[in-house]
């Protein structure tokens, strides 16, 4: 029965290889290019019910394309894409194929194919045949990590996988860092106090009270950097002690970080906590957001 298939299969694909090599007329093309079958919806219906072997062919047949291209340090990977879509139209629930093909798609040249875009749509689809798998949903929030670098698609990719029965209570921790890296501090905090409040282990629950300590001082800091500037428009000078913002109306009283001590109103009016050694994150978070000013600024040039 399987050499039936597979003559199936080899008799299918000689049709289609004149219709390929029509298609790459003009282009250089290697035999192995061509002699490929473009639709796994066909070869699915022609499997005899063998469906899950041929896609572990295909499978197979992916990974060896990627590793020949790879050892030749190749620029093109055209066949990458449609073998794992044949492969996981053959089987949409071979998991391996959406994890390990969408990182063979998503890295940067000359370690993988270039093509974030191809590898998110491929691992999309495999969370949608296979939504109880919540490590696809830590491979989809890792590639929007470190391949396209949009923190809010990853942050909400692992908040996500972090509601799937049996995902490790790390995924919220991760959420909750995408979201300090994306500035988005209130959601931060959020995700933050939700690992506090729901994993048992102490060392996370530490880990959780000092990035909300953190979280916290960095928003009294920016919220306060806010007034100073405020008060500096107003009145053309800036304020040498936070008694002057009070006086003026910018400050109900003098302000007192996560700690319970006076934040430091310093002469060129930055703002700092008085002992930087109880926000272990803070200089991150202010960090970051100097590169995200940076990044703004020269979008905009």
């Amino acid at each position: 029965m399987v050499a039936t298939l597979l003559l199936i299969a080899l008799l299918a694909g000689s049709v289609l290889a004149r219709q390929k090599q029509e298609t790459l007329r003009g282009k250089e093309a290697t035999l192995e290019e061509i002699l490929y079958l473009p639709s796994g919806k066909m070869l699915k219906r022609m499997s005899l019910g063998y469906s899950s072997l041929l896609a572990n062919i295909y499978w197979t047949r992916a990974v060896q394309y990627f590793g020949s291209r790879y050892h030749e340090q190749s620029s093109r990977f055209d066949l990458l894409g449609p073998l794992l879509d044949i492969t996981t139209e053959l089987d949409p629930h071979l998991v391996v194929a959406y994890e390990t093909g969408s990182i063979f798609l998503s890295q940067p040249w000359p370690q993988g194919a270039g093509q974030p875009e191809k590898a998110v749509a491929l691992l999309e689809r495999g969370i949608r045949e296979n939504p109880e798998r919540w490590h696809l949903y830590f491979t989809l929030g890792f590639l929007h990590y470190v391949d396209r670098q949009d923190y809010k698609a990853a942050q909400e990719a692992f908040d996500k996988g972090s509601q799937v029965p049996g995902a490790q209570p790390w995924m919220k921790v991760m959420a909750a860092r995408m979201a300090e890296h994306g500035g988005d501090i209130a959601t931060a905090i959020d995700l933050w106090v939700a690992v506090y409040n729901n994993d048992k282990d102490q060392n996370v629950r530490d880990n959780a009270v000092n990035h909300l300590l953190s979280l916290r001082a960095d928003a009294g800091i920016e919220d306060l950097q806010r007034r100073v500037q405020a008060y500096r428009e107003r009145t053309g000078a800036l304020p040498r002690e936070w008694s002057g913002l009070v006086r003026a109306g910018f400050l109900p009283g003098i302000p007192l970080d996560p700690t319970g001590a006076p934040y430091k109103l310093m002469p060129d009016g930055a703002v700092r906590v008085q002992d930087p050694s109880k926000f272990r994150f803070l200089g991150e978070f202010q960090a970051q957001a100097r590169k995200r000013q940076q990044t703004t600024s020269g979008n905009r040039e």
